[in-house]
């Protein structure tokens, strides 16, 4: 995120405009004067700062409508289509309520879905009262988007007749398993029937818990749904933040916490694993991924919880805890596996978050890697460290010790501060131009590495994936633009190439009004000094290593609302003068040979195949063997965990000192070396490496 401070002046010199028609507060909840303000700021930013405002059109009102209905009923378990019907005369009319300061249609489906909520909770309580056949030949398709609302209550109780079967059923193959595991045999085995009377109390205990926090959800918080699905339409980026919503951001500015290390999205009525924080308790055990769906959360050896459709923050909640706790989550992993991963919470230390080096010894030579986990900068005080001159320490560090040639892990990197890449970039370039940034009016700056110093002349690559975002993406464009190295990694970046900006709503109110909260909005776009824009396409590696991901599409594009690719003129500099083309042939060669890649590919044409299979059995012997099958299956994928390279890593001599007298600091290296010994992409990124100095001399 940037500050603007241009964008900044033009809001605050806005905001005059919208005394006009300030309103006097009044005492009653729910406050239509305060709401139909909130919508006029919201509209007037968007209109007068928002980088490519939308058109407040029909079509806009047509996908508000859509995407509110997907997010409050993605399942499509609680609106009947009656519902909808009545609701389909406000699908082209949300454009000019929101210029109108109206929230019409989020007041009436309001109570309506209130009501369908209550009568979800009568369904739910009947069907697991009894036991539920499972003998009967039947099926589920859980693509739910492709289903219409249902027609009478009928025909959605069946829904959830089916559905709580296929829960009771995953919850019976889970207490089956523990059973088969208990070697020891403490506990007497359990019937079927014993174990399906079990499995409906957790599957009630669960609604019960759920339908219990999803009463308690204020209207203010629904109607902030309702908001951000009218925002998001701008793009994926621009949110609003309630006044609760934004005092969790400010604290999650502040550097340390306790929990799993992990960030969490909603994904329809999921939860879906986007980050794993470098550090943290997640990474060092190694089992829970991006895009990993969360189905249950446990405390220790409590019942496990089924969260699907449970609140975001009460999903973060539950996951959260005391350092030193056990937290154990149920897991669809990518490949359609379910998977129960124990952690242990713990405290992550900003100092897991820098910049950090190992030297790496080979048979063919001695090279460097420098693993940066995100841009950071600390915008109050520029005395304090920053990823800029921390990399420059590491370089310093490498090249004393002889290294030939230097990898950049910026694998899993969500950006940070533009300035930070901008002078990063310029430690491995003379002076030129990094990126351009242009603005909401169409202008266009070039910022510039101005010093003619480059600290490190030899080979060079840099390590991304998908994850790989927003300054991550603009330090590899730059080094791919100018020919200087070679990116390696997935099929292409994020495509994060927008700024945005954090603006507190309360500027344009008063006290008498109350708190307004704050929103993010996008301000400016990136593009390359080639011309074009990071923006939905990302940075395209040059040479592609298969990951799980390699056939799905992730990142920017995966949201339905990202903002287009375009390109403006190229800035002007020079392209050192390397030909690489033997040496991306060589590694193409050795990755069409190397077996752990074959694999690797083949796992991902896996996930590809699970992704489009939604249809599940409920007879319970059907059930069993498909789940068998995708277990053998994914059996096949599990040489992956026991792959080892031959390469050795080691700290470096300043660090060496430090890791013996520091225990918890050892056990970090140790952790990272570990890591790095089973990772095949570093092993290529070696070898490249290798290539690139033999071709060198």
């Amino acid at each position: 995120m940037k500050r603007n401070y241009k964008v900044l002046i033009l809001v605050v010199a806005l905001a005059a405009a919208l005394w006009s028609f300030m309103p006097s507060k009044k005492a009653n909840t729910p406050d239509p004067e305060k709401e139909a303000f909130l919508m006029g700021v919201l509209n007037f930013v968007l209109t007068n700062a928002h980088y490519h405002p939308a058109d407040l059109n029909d079509a806009f009102s047509e996908k508000v409508y859509n995407n509110y209905l997907k997010v409050i009923d993605g399942n499509k378990r609680y609106l009947l289509q009656s519902d909808i019907d009545g609701f389909e005369k406000y699908k082209n009319d949300l454009d000019d309520q929101f210029k109108e300061q109206r929230i019409t249609f989020f007041n009436e489906s309001y109570p309506v879905f209130q009501s369908r909520i209550k009568e979800a909770k009568i369904y739910y309580k009947e069907i697991l009262s009894k036991p539920l056949d499972f003998t009967v030949t039947e099926s589920i398709d859980t693509d739910y988007e492709k289903q219409p609302f249902a027609k009478t209550k009928e025909e959605l109780k069946e829904r959830w007749r089916k559905q709580l079967k296929l829960n009771v059923l995953s919850s019976i193959e889970d207490k089956m398993k523990l059973q088969e595991n208990d070697s020891i045999g403490k506990e007497p085995k359990k019937s079927f029937v014993e174990l399906e009377k079990e499995a409906r109390e957790t599957t009630l205990k669960s609604l019960n818990e759920f339908f219990e926090f999803f009463e308690e959800i204020s209207r203010e918080e629904w109607l902030s749904v309702y908001i951000n699905t009218i925002l998001e339409q701008f793009d994926p980026h621009t949110n609003y933040l309630a006044p609760d919503d934004k005092q969790k951001f400010d604290e999650s500015m502040t550097g340390s916490m306790e929990g799993i290390g992990a960030q969490l999205r909603k994904k329809d009525q999921n939860t879906e694993i986007t980050e794993i924080i470098p550090g943290g308790p997640a990474m060092r055990q190694g089992e829970l991924e991006n895009g990993d769906i969360i189905l249950k959360v446990a405390q220790g050896d409590d019942e496990p919880v089924d969260i699907a459709g449970m609140r975001l923050d009460k999903v973060v909640k539950m996951i959260k805890g005391k350092k030193g706790t056990v937290v154990k989550l149920t897991v669809k992993k990518v490949d359609g596996s379910v998977k129960i991963i124990a952690i242990t919470r713990d405290q992550f230390e900003i100092e897991d978050t820098f910049a950090k080096s190992s030297v790496i010894e080979t048979p063919e030579g001695k090279y460097g890697m420098i693993h940066l986990p995100k841009f950071y900068i600390n915008f109050e005080n520029k005395e304090n460290r920053d990823a800029f001159k921390d990399v420059a320490k590491e370089l310093e560090y490498l090249k004393e010790q002889k290294v030939e040639g230097i990898i950049i892990d910026l694998r899993n990197n969500g950006g940070g501060s533009l300035q930070t890449v901008v002078d990063m970039v310029g430690l491995f370039i003379p002076q030129g131009p990094v990126v351009q940034v242009k603005a909401k009016s169409g202008e266009s700056d070039v910022l510039y590495d101005r010093d003619n110093k480059t600290q490190w002349t030899g080979p060079l690559v840099v390590l991304i994936n998908n994850y790989s975002a927003s300054a991550s993406e603009i330090f590899a464009a730059a080094i791919q633009d100018y020919n200087r190295g070679l990116i390696l990694g997935s099929k292409h970046s994020f495509g994060k190439g927008t700024v945005q900006n954090l603006l507190d709503l309360n500027r344009f109110g008063n006290k008498k009004i109350g708190d307004l909260g704050a929103m993010k909005f996008t301000s400016q776009k990136f593009y390359r000094v080639n011309g074009g824009s990071t923006q939905l396409q990302g940075v395209e590696s040059d040479i592609i290593l298969p990951d799980r991901f390699l056939y799905v599409d992730t990142g920017e594009r995966d949201n339905d609302n990202a903002m287009e690719w375009d390109k403006i003129a190229k800035a002007k500099y020079n392209i050192f003068d390397y030909k690489f083309a033997p040496v991306i042939d060589r590694s193409k060669k050795r990755i069409a040979a190397n077996k752990e890649f074959r694999l690797i590919d083949e796992s991902a044409k896996w996930v590809k195949a699970q992704q489009e299979d939604n249809t599940f059995p409920l007879k319970y012997e059907d059930y069993l063997e498909k789940s068998k099958q995708l277990e053998e299956h994914s059996k096949k994928f599990n040489a992956l965990k026991d792959y080892k390279n031959s390469l050795i890593f080691k700290s470096l001599p300043h660090e060496e000192a430090l890791v013996k007298n520091d225990t918890v600091l050892q056990n970090k290296r140790k952790r990272w070396f570990k890591n790095l010994n089973n990772d095949v992409y570093v092993e290529e990124a070696v070898n490249v490496l290798n290539d690139i100095k033999t071709l060198k001399k």
